[in-house]
């Protein structure tokens, strides 16, 4: 590949990893074909990118920038995987693939210019995703008017039942 080329390459992965809040690095060594297009196809469906590019140039792309500390994880076969909003899916979709396929190695992540150890990792792939955490919003706005509705209502309900509590007792 001539340096045009490289530096292409360089410039567009530096512009699509500015603005992602978590990387997640993996070494792939050992897949065969068709595992390797089995994780691509559940990665994509979930809208996470995955690159399989030399380390040399990942490193220049993440020098000067906040990722820079990343760069030691780029030893050896690596992939990167990551998502425009959600830092938690690319994490939960490896972590759940590795279950299944132990050639893929998890090498770490970076979240929010911190370099994550195995047990960042792991809390990272547990976090509730983003249609989690939205049906979670829903729900806590839902809660409240569905409460202050039955507070009002329980009022006069009460009141009710007393009234018929004591027409019973006057009627015995």
């Amino acid at each position: 590949m001539d340096r045009s080329g490289k530096a292409e390459i360089i410039d567009r992965l530096r512009t699509s990893l500015a603005d992602v809040p978590a990387v997640v690095v993996a070494d792939f060594q050992g897949l065969d074909v068709e595992s390797a297009t089995e994780l691509r196809d559940k990665l994509r469906e979930a809208g996470v990118a995955y690159h399989v590019i030399k380390n040399t140039l990942v490193k220049r792309a993440i020098s000067g920038t906040s990722m820079e500390n990343m760069g030691e994880l780029f030893k050896g076969n690596s992939a990167i995987a990551y998502h425009d909003e959600d830092p938690a899916a690319p994490a939960k979709i490896l972590t759940e693939y590795c279950k299944e396929n132990d050639k893929l190695v998890l090498k770490g992540a970076w979240l929010d210019g911190n370099l994550l150890d195995g047990a960042g990792f792991t809390a990272l792939s547990n976090l509730p995703g983003k249609d989690e955490l939205r049906a979670k919003l829903l729900s806590l706005f839902k809660a409240a008017p569905t409460q202050f509705v039955r507070t009002v209502v329980e009022a006069p309900t009460g009141f009710a039942r007393v009234l018929r509590a004591r027409e019973q007792q006057l009627a015995e």
